[in-house]
């Protein structure tokens, strides 16, 4: 009986810090990419794959789009910005959308969309920019897993929250996000209708695809490396998609407490962990890596979570 006081007090103490730094730690990089000016991107049509040459217009379009930003990023002073925008405005970039505005959104491309029967949505977590080579490197990986038939969609498509904030412990964000993401996805399914869709949401990304979630056409929503959803149950997301969670063995996230908190300003914390068995999830084999490493070249997450994405079973390590 005395683990059950020591769990409790433990369960207090971590709440604690993640109260207190909520509160107390500022959002880090204020002052940063929000603040370099861009321009406001031309409208784009409605999504479609029915001609191969309006998805190459879409794409010069944005090229365009980056290269006014990187004008912009350049005059405004910021070097490092400006090369960034500079190599995304590179042939091998393919984007469906780009806004270089409040830090910047885009959505890349990655295999073969106009021909896809299969398409992942990767939504990422906290300190996510335009410039983190991981979220690209890591959609890229996933493609090349299962290449046949399968296209891959980086979607920055929201501010996301640095690690080390209140807005990271705390829905706002997400709830800003959650409405794009849907509106995003019902375009994606109205343009390839007979594609199998699959979300796949990493870390407060996956706080991010459950507010989305009611009534969204995918056949999988993946939530890896999370915090919680704010659901306490995944029958409580409100979609009809099988509900998939992994978590690796190295993975911090696991020691963040699961639990959800109403203060003065609103709601800390996120609740029932993914990969409980109360919250109702199929669990799969994230093999033992950090927090960083779901979508690593030969890992065993991404392995399976490419065989979801398929339509397949994952498997054991």
């Amino acid at each position: 009986m005395a683990s059950r006081p020591r769990s409790r007090r433990l369960r207090r103490t971590l709440l604690a810090a993640l109260v207190a730094a909520s509160v107390a730690v500022p959002t880090v990089g204020a002052a940063g990419p929000s603040a370099v000016p861009a321009p406001a991107p031309a409208p784009l049509g409605p999504l479609s794959f029915a001609d191969p040459g309006a998805l190459a217009a879409r794409y010069d379009a944005n090229r365009a789009a980056v290269r006014a930003a990187e004008v912009m990023a350049e005059a405004h002073g910021d070097r490092e910005r400006a090369a960034t925008l500079r190599a995304m405005a590179g042939e091998d970039h393919r984007l469906l959308s780009f806004d270089g505005r409040d830090g910047g959104r885009s959505v890349e491309v990655f295999g073969d969309l106009a021909g896809a029967t299969r398409i992942a949505v990767l939504v990422p977590g906290s300190d996510t920019r335009l410039d983190s080579h991981r979220f690209r490197s890591g959609a890229a990986a996933l493609q090349r897993e299962r290449s046949r038939g399968t296209a891959v969609l980086a979607w920055l498509g929201y501010r996301t929250p640095a690690t080390l904030s209140a807005a990271a412990a705390t829905p706002g964000r997400a709830e800003e996000a959650a409405p794009l993401l849907a509106a995003f996805v019902r375009e994606l399914a109205a343009a390839a209708p007979r594609a199998r869709l699959t979300l796949l949401c990493h870390s407060y990304g996956s706080v991010v695809c459950a507010k989305a979630a009611d009534g969204l056409p995918v056949a999988g929503l993946v939530l890896y490396g999370s915090p919680g959803t704010g659901a306490d149950r995944a029958a409580g997301l409100g979609t009809r998609a099988t509900v998939w969670a992994g978590r690796g063995t190295d993975d911090w996230i696991a020691h963040v407490p699961h639990v959800r908190v109403s203060l003065g300003l609103g709601e800390i914390g996120f609740g029932t962990d993914p990969v409980a068995p109360r919250f109702g999830a199929r669990v799969f084999d994230a093999g033992p890596g950090g927090h960083s490493d779901y979508l690593r070249p030969g890992s065993v997450p991404l392995r399976n979570m490419a065989r979801i994405v398929a339509g397949a079973e994952p498997t054991d390590a």
